[in-house]
């Protein structure tokens, strides 16, 4: 279980008197056999998890969990809840960092077992290598109308296509790789729009028109998993060696590999939404070799004479 949802279920649990799985799934994105388990692991931890099966069961916390919300405050408990930011994500998106009091209200008294607590020992930074500060719309400036729960009609601009104005119907923000994202229906369609695209927005006086119990943690995983897996185009390559640990990272889940040949290289294949994606092989150089389909053969080839081109 990862610690964002060992948090989220405690949290769950201590912020209601009694709860259910389907809730509780729900809430943290996963399915019931998940949430069951975690549960599982929570009593084998100690804590006073209750889990009543039947029609009338339920899921809740007895007194004396290592987990105490009964102290904090409003901004405390709603910051809390945001888990998975580091105190930089949380400062854009316009959220105080929260304060070591607040962290002793949450923790409670926690028996002397002499061990070191884990928040002492790890440190998160989700912003990319070498990042810096994020042009764009800012997540703080979207905040407000995104609580309010209207429409919003965004200006926004895609890769060699005009900008343009878009109604949608948003489910909140997305923080991934170091970027911002705003989750949103478009004409019922779920739809990923980087923060950095949107040129200006405005909130519109309707309410927002969300799919019946579709929740935002469920579009975000359908998203990001439909950028990791999908692809129309299927380039295929041969790498070097060397390269094949470089190339793994660069590249991602979008590349699959082959086990390796005798002559030292491995093959791959390189899922590509659009033609002009190949130019991410050009880092490279000649440690990959694209062996088809022959129009991803041709643009790698024009694009490597452009290079040349530029620098005869």
């Amino acid at each position: 279980m990862t610690p964002d949802r060992c948090f989220s279920l405690l949290l769950a649990l201590r912020s209601r008197p009694d709860t259910t799985v389907a809730a509780l799934a729900e809430e943290t994105g996963v399915s019931e056999r998940t949430v069951m388990r975690d549960l599982r692991w929570l009593q084998d931890a100690g804590f006073p998890v209750l889990a009543r099966r039947g029609r009338y069961g339920g899921v809740s916390m007895l007194p004396g969990g290592a987990l105490d919300t009964s102290r904090l405050t409003p901004p405390e408990r709603e910051h809390l809840a945001l888990t998975g930011l580091d105190d930089d994500q949380r400062r854009r998106l316009g959220v105080e960092a929260v304060s070591d009091r607040a962290r002793r209200k949450v923790a409670g008294a926690r028996p002397g077992d002499g061990l070191i607590a884990v928040g002492d020992l790890v440190v998160s930074d989700n912003r990319p290598w070498f990042g810096r500060e994020p042009a764009g719309v800012a997540p703080a400036a979207l905040i407000g109308d995104l609580r309010r729960g209207v429409r919003l009609k965004v200006r926004y601009e895609r890769t060699g296509r005009p900008v343009r104005w878009r109604t949608v119907d948003p489910y909140g923000l997305l923080a991934k790789g170091g970027r911002w994202y705003l989750v949103a229906d478009e004409a019922g369609a779920p739809r990923l729009l980087n923060l950095l695209k949107i040129d200006r927005w405005e909130p519109l006086r309707t309410a927002r028109r969300l799919r019946p119990g579709v929740r935002l943690a469920a579009v975000a995983a359908e998203l990001t998993s439909g950028w990791e897996t999908d692809g129309d185009l299927e380039v295929h390559l041969r790498l070097r060696g060397h390269q094949v640990e470089r190339a793994q990272r660069i590249l991602g889940s979008r590349l699959t590999l082959g086990e390796p040949e005798p002559d030292g290289t491995t093959p791959g294949v390189l899922r590509c939404r659009v033609l002009e994606d190949v130019r991410q092989l050009l880092a490279f150089a000649d440690s990959a070799t694209v062996t088809g389909p022959p129009e991803a053969r041709e643009r790698i080839k024009a694009l490597a004479q452009q290079i040349v081109d530029h620098y005869r």
